[in-house]
């Protein structure tokens, strides 16, 4: 039963993992879309009037830090395979990750 137990908490932490980077990372990147289409006037909907809205500030740094934040997650993933694949490790010590030479 132990092992039974041992093999839920495993998968329930790939599953939360998958959603997480499966799901979010693409939801976020839709909403940078949807907030760079506030930022700058537009709108993600065809009306039948012609108007003509006022771009948003908010919008377009919204937008951007979900960009950021998606990209820098690509990076240290992509990173991470590298390190690995070389070698290395990574640790978190404090906010920025730190490669050092496997012992």
């Amino acid at each position: 039963m132990e092992q039974l137990w041992a093999a839920l908490d495993g998968a329930w932490r790939v599953l939360l993992i998958g959603l997480v980077l499966g799901a979010g990372l693409p939801t976020i990147f839709a909403f940078g879309i949807r907030a760079l289409a506030w930022g700058t006037g537009g709108d993600a909907e065809v009306h039948e009037t012609d108007v003509v809205m006022k771009p948003h500030l908010t919008g377009r740094v919204v937008a951007y830090a979900m960009f950021t934040l998606v990209i820098l997650s690509v990076l240290v993933g992509v990173g991470y395979i590298l390190a690995h694949g070389m070698g290395w490790t990574i640790t978190f010590n404090g906010l920025l990750p730190v490669v050092t030479p496997k012992a």
